[in-house]
């Protein structure tokens, strides 16, 4: 009798057991389900697809913050490439330069109102002289906000008899506007820009002296 009780009560011990472990690993199967639909939604999410001459292509998103120094670099270039790169043409330089001031504060249309002072853009036009810039480098420090950067260039004023060619060095920094427009794509804003140096450097086909 006592025998038959106690074999009752191990069996049913076993079998709460077996539930126990059943509960569980059912429990385990829903979580990593959910886990497997969730990563499956999040790469989806991250697929887009492009249609280019008439063809469906596929690419990968990314995350703004996962290439975030080459879009600041692009955004201060693309400021400076505005700002300094101008043609003869007083109707050109402003619709070059307003554009620059789209992607800057104020501390930019200062320095643009300095050489307009100065006289510098009637001079260019005077004298026939178009201006060129090449961004060398631009060095980066994420890890305060707002962003710092220090920009290197090479600028050159260039005309039919000679060239002047010119080094430049720019430091700033950089806001996140959280939003994009047609006219600033990165959404980003640069801010306390100014110029620390820009003079003559030797070359050899001849410099043009434009104060």
């Amino acid at each position: 009798m006592f025998t038959q009780l106690r074999n009752i009560d191990t069996a049913f011990r076993h079998i709460k057991l077996f539930s126990y472990l059943l509960i569980i690993a059912n429990a385990f199967c829903i979580c990593f389900g959910i886990y497997y639909w969730c990563r499956l939604v999040e790469q989806k999410d991250e697929r887009i697809y492009v249609l280019y001459n008439g063809k469906v292509l596929q690419a990968l998103s990314a995350d703004r913050k996962s290439n975030l120094p080459v879009q600041l670099r692009d955004h201060v270039k693309t400021f400076h490439q505005y700002f300094f790169n101008l043609s003869p043409d007083d109707k050109a330089i402003k619709a070059s330069v307003s554009k620059s001031l789209l992607l800057a504060d104020l501390s930019a249309k200062k320095q643009y109102d300095n050489l307009v002072e100065s006289g510098y853009y009637n001079n260019l036009i005077s004298a026939s002289i178009s201006q060129e810039i090449e961004v060398d480098s631009t060095m980066l420090n994420i890890d305060t906000y707002p962003y710092t950067f220090t920009t290197y260039a090479t600028q050159r004023l260039v005309r039919a008899s000679s060239t002047a060619v010119r080094k430049l060095v720019t430091r700033g920094q950089i806001r996140d506007l959280k939003t994009q427009t047609d006219y600033n794509p990165h959404g980003f804003l640069i801010q306390h820009w100014e110029i620390l140096e820009n003079k003559d450097i030797p070359n050899t086909y001849g410099n043009v002296a434009v104060q």
